[in-house]
Formats: C-alpha cells, sequence, structure tokens
C-alpha cells in the first residue's frame, strides 16, 4: 500500500508539472477570456460528465460564492444540476442534448461556454460546444490525453487545455488544480489581491 501511494503521488505530481510546463500560456489566456466574459456582464456556463459534472459545479460555486477573496459574486452556471431539464431532454431527444438545449435557452454571446471531458471524446460536451460556436460564444475545453489536441471537445474549441496524461485519475486531479487556479486568476484581476 505505501508503494501505491508514493508511485500515485508521484504520477499526480508529475501530471500537474507537465500540464502546467506546457500549457500555461493556455490557462493564462483563458484566465484573461474569462476576465474579459465577467467585465462584459457575461456568465461561464460550465459542463460535463461524471466527475466532470462534480467540477462544473465546484467550479460554478467557486465563482458565485467566493475562492480566496471576499467579493460580490461572478456570473457562473453548472448546466449539469437541473435534473428535471436533464432527465427530458434525455428521454424526450437524447441524452447527447442535455446540454445542447440548455446552451440554446441560456447562453448568450457575451458568454463563455466551459466543457469538461476527461477522455476528450464526451458527444454531449462535443455538441454543446458546436452550438455555442455557431451562437458566436466563445468556447474553451479542459481535456485529458497524450495526443495532445483534446481530442474531438479540444478541437471545437476557441481556448483549450489539455492535460498531458493517460490516467484519467492524474487528469481529473490536474483538472481540479487548473480549475481553482482559474478562479484565483480571475478573482485576483478583477478585485485585486486583498484576501477576505
Amino acid at each position: 500500500m505505501q508503494q501505491i501511494l508514493l508511485r500515485s503521488l508521484q504520477n499526480s505530481i508529475l501530471a500537474k508539472e507537465a500540464f502546467a510546463r506546457e500549457q500555461g500560456e493556455a490557462i493564462i489566456a483563458l484566465a484573461g477570456q474569462m476576465v474579459k466574459t465577467i467585465r462584459r456582464g457575461g456568465k461561464i456556463l460550465l459542463f460535463g460528465n461524471g466527475g466532470s459534472t462534480a467540477d462544473a459545479q465546484h467550479l460554478a460555486a467557486e465563482f458565485v460564492n467566493r475562492f480566496l477573496i471576499n467579493r460580490r459574486p461572478m456570473a457562473a452556471l453548472a448546466l449539469t444540476t437541473d435534473s428535471s431539464i436533464l432527465t427530458a431532454v434525455g428521454n424526450d431527444f437524447s441524452f447527447d442534448e442535455i446540454f445542447v438545449k440548455q446552451i440554446q435557452a441560456l447562453a448568450k454571446p457575451e458568454d463563455l461556454a466551459l466543457g469538461i471531458s476527461t477522455s476528450g471524446g464526451s458527444i454531449n460536451v462535443l455538441k454543446a460546444l458546436e452550438v455555442a460556436r455557431k451562437m458566436g460564444i466563445v468556447t474553451a475545453a479542459l481535456t485529458g490525453g497524450l495526443a495532445g489536441d483534446g481530442g474531438a471537445v479540444g478541437r471545437a474549441a476557441d481556448f483549450l487545455l489539455n492535460v498531458p496524461s493517460d490516467m484519467t485519475p492524474h487528469i481529473q486531479e490536474a483538472h481540479l488544480w487548473v480549475e481553482h487556479l482559474l478562479c484565483e486568476l480571475v478573482e485576483r484581476e478583477i478585485f485585486g489581491g486583498v484576501a477576505g
């Protein structure tokens, strides 16, 4: 068990280090776009499946409530929380449409749509990003994989953050790290560095 613990820790650290090294400029660029979105009165729309559903909700909560600074709420919405919408669309149309319909109903051109897909292959995330792009909305994807292109989801996004790993747990751990980092960068850029 001790060997597993140390190996898991080391692999998680290596995945984050590679992500920061290879994607540092892209992370800062996405944070800058998030700042523009909030400043122009837009909102950040977040969505994904499974663990990425939890990430979307976690990130929305950090933006709306607070991260490190007590400040006014920033507009963010997880499209993963309304079980009635999710099951109605899934039942009446398709699970592939559960985020598309919400983008069509709720998104405006000043918003940013951020899809999270560990594999880069989630069809419902891909379709939502494609629809958002057609609506003139800036799109971003948080993915993983050694190919580096984020799969179909990554190719559908204006901004791509891809964790260079083929281990799902370590991709997800890096996702949580960068989600917190994005919150901190945006919060400090808009509200300054005064902790509350």
